[in-house]
């Protein structure tokens, strides 16, 4: 086993020549915040940061000379001012399945490049082709932790997936984040595998297998124990449209994915939501639908809150490989999920900023190379641990098992 910790400074050598600061909106979220002081790690000292409520920032919280502006992102005028002049605009704001495109055609609109913690399929879609992308132009989409990073690890155990079976077990207990518990309210009712509308975020129960998604292939196990995980816990398989792409991408055989919920405030929860985010015709919410979310969210925060009682926060992800002759796996554990986020976002950033991302459109997983972004989110502190081993991660045993 190879245990690794963080101990260098994670610094990237950042372009030198380049025009106007790099933008942050969302900066005084949590994702945001550490994204600012990640960048400035990195050498990134020419920074604008914004929110709809900059008072929240404490002073304290920004570097030195950064240029603190108010943005409100459903504001068309408001986005095009902050955007104005920039050389790059990282996007930590959220939710991103309300957010979509308006964020990256603001700041491209701009002369500027973007990178987005998250945005994902839906965001892509709506890019692909844009004439926006033009004139050396780079976008760079799903640059945290899940999607992006996670993507990324799989390769670490393999140069070649093709064929191979990858089996994960991903969860932990943490606070959410209002964005984040935005996002995945308004993944609840995606469920229903219709790919083609252009905004399926994922499916509970389904696998990959053989080339293509299956549904209701794999089912929930309650009161299992996963190794890594406190106590007795709930596995439930989601595949998300990210998770699809890699499988398909990569030549996988087969991917399994299960989420692990720590108690059972939260998954009771996300059970009793499905149904309530949207209505049986809708397949986008709209920027309207900010203020039907808001309750939604607060019960998913107090559910996480209620599983959090008396635990310390921390993530975990772990990937198994399988091949007929071997298994390799590799565990990753961070006590925050949000800077680890944010971490490999600065990555992306330094990445945009030196030239080592070509102009196009990308996903993060896709145009970052696998072993640095994990040496650089370990050295800003935000992956304490990063384990590989040669035997295999995805045998929970089940109550009274011997």
């Amino acid at each position: 086993m190879i245990e690794r910790s963080a101990g260098t400074d994670g610094r990237d050598t950042a372009a030198t020549g380049s025009t106007g600061p790099v933008a942050v909106l969302g900066a005084t979220g949590v994702v945001g915040r550490a994204a600012v002081r990640m960048l400035t790690r990195l050498g990134i000292d020419e920074l604008r940061v914004g929110a709809r409520e900059m008072t929240r920032a404490e002073p304290s919280a920004l570097p030195p000379g950064a240029e603190r502006r108010r943005v409100d992102a459903g504001d068309p005028d408001s986005l095009a001012e902050f955007c104005a002049g920039t050389r790059l605009v990282l996007n930590c704001a959220g939710p991103s399945y309300l957010l979509l495109d308006r964020v990256a055609r603001a700041a491209l609109a701009a002369g500027s490049d973007y990178v987005d913690v998250s945005g994902d399929g839906p965001t892509h879609r709506l890019l692909a082709g844009s004439p926006l992308l033009d004139g050396g132009r780079t976008a760079v989409l799903s640059a945290g932790m899940l999607p992006g990073l996670a993507n990324v690890v799989p390769r670490l155990l393999a140069d070649d997936l093709t064929g191979a079976r990858l089996v994960v077990y991903a969860g932990g207990i943490e606070p959410f984040a209002p964005a984040s518990a935005g996002d995945l309210a308004l993944s609840l009712d995606s469920s229903d595998g219709a790919a083609d509308d252009g905004h399926w975020y994922g499916e509970t129960l389904a696998a990959w297998s053989g080339g293509r998604r299956l549904r209701n292939a794999l089912p929930v196990r309650e009161d299992v124990e996963v190794a890594g995980f406190p106590g007795r816990v709930t596995t439930m398989p989601f595949l998300t449209a990210d998770a699809e792409r890699l499988a398909r991408a990569a030549g996988l055989d087969e991917l399994h994915w299960h989420n692990v919920f720590v108690g059972t405030a939260l998954r009771l929860t996300l059970t009793r939501l499905r149904g309530r985010v949207r209505g049986s015709g809708e397949s986008v919410p709209s920027p309207a639908d900010a203020a039907t979310l808001a309750p939604i969210v607060e019960e998913i925060r107090a559910a996480a809150e209620l599983d959090l009682a008396g635990l310390d926060p921390f993530y975990l992800m772990a990937f198994t490989v399988h091949r007929p002759d071997s298994s390799d796996t590799a565990v990753l554990r961070t006590p925050s999920s949000f800077e680890l986020t944010a971490a490999t976002a600065a990555h992306a950033v330094a990445a945009v900023l030196s030239g080592a991302v070509a102009p196009g459109l990308h996903y993060a997983d896709e145009v970052l190379d696998p072993r640095g972004l994990l040496d650089a989110v370990a050295g800003l502190g935000a992956l304490p641990v990063f384990q590989t081993h040669r035997h295999a991660h995805d045998e929970p045993m089940e109550a009274g098992a011997l």
